[in-house]
């Protein structure tokens, strides 16, 4: 093959081998015919049904010839070998099917090879408007039967004279429900593949540590003794030039030097030494790197990935703390004490210090640790990848994620929505304020913390607003059961704690259960008379031994109790802790022990095999983690909702109205206002009635047709917020004031002015805003908002990643602080939520379908008893190559 022939994308097989995938080329034909030359006899008869000895020089010439819409062929590559290839012919032209080929070397067979290629083909046609594929197979070639019968599509086959005829409808867009299931067989497929790849760093055979220094107390020597000290069962090595041996391991001179079944290599080298030693690892057949040197340029990082992807290594780093594997005995961290076995995955961005006091925390109070991976700077192994891994581990019960940016956030939501089904995700929300803002979006992979509260709401993600709280919740959630409703039973043995655990509660989002009657009752005649029972449930410290354990069990059969939050106030006539510990309770408990020294710890429960009460040492960190997991119960209690179908769409108009003004003007900039009305009316979200004018007297005529008072609006290009730029006037009555204002407007936009649009009055109801931003990593970004003049300054928007399901949007206009006036309280009805839900999904949908839309707003937007009314409308186009986030591939 070509020198140049660098693959495009990187994927892995099913066994973690990494391979390339790239088109075809017309200087391919060479590689391509040696490849099925080689085939054997067998191979070559079930691909072209003959045995004849020009097959593979036509299919070569087929496969390389110039690219075409009518054609695509895309060859598989592992170093630098062709091992595969892919192809389709369209039928007819122009068509909507196309016949699929695949081709796959002998030695390479039932590795999912195949299986791969096809589902980037089928990423291909789809962009490219096909609908579907079909193929021709004998009926003893079993391997390619396998292969698309488990691709995930819904094939239709016929057989006549040994022959199968296949056709394969191929998924339409986000509300075609056989997307959904073949994302999920692809999703699947991926975690397993990802999973057997990052066996080799955290679940190796052997290890090497490159970099061990004789001097005591080096990054590379201390990590080799955790290693040693920490049990590791598999062979270890050291490469030290300086010394035949270190802590009783054996050196060797170079990375070159090292056995051939060498599975994870830690380089704690400084960063020049960093991508030759990585070459060498690669030549040796290491599977893994941990790169802790930290300060590689952006070149340096780009070649360091490069060697890992061509030899098929996975790497965490470059800037890694380490890693390390309870039950795998693997400790190849710098930490100062091995972590407890336990169920917490941890996985932390640029915080290794942070990410070992964590450990240490959570091997102290008792809930310990599965595995730890200091993820450095993410240029390879992320934050989806260790999802899967802890989706597969059996030891792992709930995962921890520090991240300051999210490399494809759309799959990352796909896997962490998946992985939220059976594991609690938590992360910490980090770059709240404007400085922490600032050092985190220092680093140029870091994500807009919009984006990320989208991608963290949508996906089930229990985000917490520090480590702290952090720990708090991962110590509830690791002992108890979430809740599954906000309503929580408080029961306090004084008045004053019950007061701050009753407002603890409301700042958390809970609701204080007053309990039913017959629940009072029974609480009545355990307790004195100045005890108050309704909830929260004051027993007073005058009450005898085992009472308050009573309490609690009574508190929590309440039919109106989803959690049971006890607080205890020590004296020296009672403690009640161990009736926490010994109350059987058929909900959630959390305890807030208010004379104890630690922050959290965990109680025994009533008996064998029963879980653990988390102990807090103040009310406020209780109610919070009870918050948090009541949220998550709930969001887990919730089916995922659907991208709904959609009725009156007429995508292919909106497209060629789209394609027409990029032709134009391909740099792309801002539709004018009739293909911008005309958009939007093909995805059924009209606006009201418009005049575009360009002088006074035209104004005060349009005015006069709509006969009542109008807004004028300046059409000045790349303005977006006409209030806040003081080009929108609205409220104006009669031609002279009309005349007056497009005066004014003029006068303050001078030459910029295009003209000025005049738009009759609208009034009632709630005003909102509506926009999609189209961010380069994220793709189309749905946010909701308040309207209105103060709408900037209150900041009080959402986000959601599109394209949206019914309940995101549900959830999206529910999570703004002005929802109470959408939802409706006595003496106000609230707006028609359904038509608002509706005019969201309708904004998704065409952001969803139209990648060319940068920017699109609709403002202002009043949401009324009686329906929705979009008012004004922008969209900014700019050329975009649509992007397959779900494809299977490494970055």
């Amino acid at each position: 093959m070509s020198a140049d022939a660098k693959p495009s994308v990187y994927s892995l097989l099913a066994d973690g081998t990494t391979i390339g995938i790239r088109p075809a080329r017309p200087d391919d034909v060479d590689a391509v015919r040696e490849m099925h030359e080689k085939l054997s006899p067998d191979s070559l008869y079930l691909r072209f049904f003959s045995l004849s000895p020009r097959a593979a020089e036509w299919e070569a010439r087929r496969l390389c010839r110039e690219p075409a819409p009518d054609h695509a062929a895309l060859l598989a590559v592992r170093d630098g070998e062709l091992i595969g290839c892919g192809s389709y012919e369209c039928d007819d032209s122009p068509s909507e099917s196309a016949e699929v080929a695949l081709a796959v070397a002998d030695d390479m067979q039932h590795r999912g090879v195949g299986t791969l290629l096809l589902e980037h083909l089928v990423s291909l046609a789809r962009s490219r408007g096909l609908h579907a594929f079909t193929a021709e197979t004998l009926s003893e070639n079993a391997p390619m039967l396998r292969v698309f019968a488990e691709a995930g599509l819904q094939a239709h086959r016929t057989l006549a004279d040994g022959v199968y005829d296949l056709t394969f409808p191929l998924p339409a867009g986000e509300a075609d429900a056989t997307l959904g299931s073949y994302r999920d067989v692809v999703a699947e497929r991926e975690r397993s593949a990802d999973v057997a790849s990052l066996r080799h760093i955290l679940a190796p055979a052997s290890v090497a540590v490159i970099g061990a220094s004789r001097r005591p107390g080096s990054v590379g020597r201390v990590i080799l003794r955790n290693i040693v000290s920490g049990g590791f069962p598999g062979p270890v090595y050291a490469v030290n030039p300086a010394a035949t041996e270190l802590d009783g391991v054996p050196c060797v001179p170079s990375a070159g030097a090292l056995p051939g079944d060498v599975d994870l290599a830690v380089i704690a080298t400084p960063a020049g030494a960093v991508a030759g030693i990585a070459e060498e690892c690669g030549r040796r057949g290491v599977k893994g790197l941990v790169v802790l040197a930290s300060g590689l340029s952006g070149a340096g990082r780009a070649e360091l990935l490069g060697i890992c992807r061509r030899h098929g290594m996975r790497m965490v780093g470059p800037t890694s703390f380490g890693v390390a594997d309870t039950s795998a005995g693997l400790d190849a961290t710098f930490a100062g004490r091995h972590a407890r076995p336990g169920s917490a995955g941890l996985a932390l961005e640029a915080t290794g210090g942070a990410g070992f006091a964590l450990a240490g925390h959570l091997s102290r109070i008792g809930v310990g640790v599965s595995s730890l991976v200091s993820l450095g700077d993410k240029d390879d192994v992320a934050g989806t990848d260790m999802l899967r891994w802890w989706e597969s581990d059996p030891a792992t019960k709930l995962a921890l994620l520090y991240l300051e940016s999210i490399t494809n956030p759309l799959k990352s939501a796909h896997t962490a929505r998946r992985v939220g089904r059976r594991m609690p995700v938590l992360t910490v929300v980090v770059g709240r304020s404007a400085t922490g803002r600032r050092l985190a979006e220092a680093r140029a992979s870091a994500t807009p913390l919009l984006t990320r509260q989208a991608l963290f709401q949508q996906a089930g993600v229990i985000a917490t607003a520090n480590l702290g709280e952090l720990l708090d919740t991962a110590v509830l959630l690791a002992s108890q059961p979430a809740p599954t409703g906000p309503r929580v039973a408080v029961v306090a043995n004084t008045r004053g704690v019950a007061v701050l655990a009753a407002d603890a509660c409301g700042d958390a989002g809970l609701q204080v259960a007053r309990l039913a009657g017959d629940t009072q009752r029974a609480l009545r005649d355990l307790l004195p008379r100045e005890a108050t029972v309704t909830g929260p449930v004051d027993t007073t410290m005058l009450i005898g031994p085992g009472i308050f354990g009573q309490c609690l069990e009574l508190a929590g059969t309440d039919r109106g109790v989803d959690a049971v939050l006890a607080l205890t106030a020590g004296s020296a006539g009672s403690d009640p802790v161990p009736e926490v510990s010994a109350a059987r309770l058929p909900v959630p408990v959390a305890a807030a022990v208010l004379d104890q020294t630690e922050v959290v710890r965990l109680l025994p429960g009533p008996g064998e095999g029963s879980p653990a009460v988390p102990a807090y040492a103040y009310a406020e960190s209780a109610a919070r983690a009870l918050g948090h997991a009541a949220r998550y119960g709930m969001w887990r209690a919730v089916p995922p909702g659907n991208v709904p179908s959609l009725d009156g769409l007429r995508q292919d108009r909106a497209r060629d109205l789209v394609e027409e003004f990029l032709a134009g003007r391909p740099a792309g900039g801002w539709l004018p206002l009739d293909p911008t009305v005309e958009v939007l009316g093909c995805y059924g979200v009209p606006l009201a009635d418009s005049i575009g004018v360009v002088t006074e007297d035209a104004a005060a005529a349009a005015s006069a047709q709509f006969g009542g008072p109008v807004a004028l609006r300046a059409d000045v290009p790349g303005l977006v917020r006409a209030r806040g730029a003081g080009a929108l006037l609205i409220d104006l009555h009669g031609a002279d004031e009309v005349r007056r204002g497009f005066r004014s407007l003029r006068d303050a936009f001078g030459d910029r002015l295009t003209g000025v649009i005049v738009k009759p009055m609208v009034t009632g109801g709630t005003e909102v805003m509506i926009s999609m931003l189209h961010e380069v990593v994220v793709g189309p970004l749905v946010l909701f908002g308040a309207g209105g003049a103060a709408a900037d300054a209150l900041a009080d928007r959402a986000a959601r990643l599109a394209p949206l399901t019914d309940s995101d949007a549900d959830e999206l206009i529910r999570s703004i602080r002005a929802a109470p006036l959408l939802l409706g309280h006595p003496g106000a009805p609230g707006a028609d939520l359904a038509a608002l839900r509706d005019l969201l999904l309708r904004v998704s949908q065409l952001a969803d379908d139209l990648p060319e839309i940068a920017e699109l707003e609709l403002s202002p937007v009043f949401a009324r008893p009686d329906g929705v009314q979009a008012v004004d409308a922008r969209i900014r186009l700019q050329a975009a190559e649509p992007a397959d986030a779900h494809l299977r591939r490494l970055r």
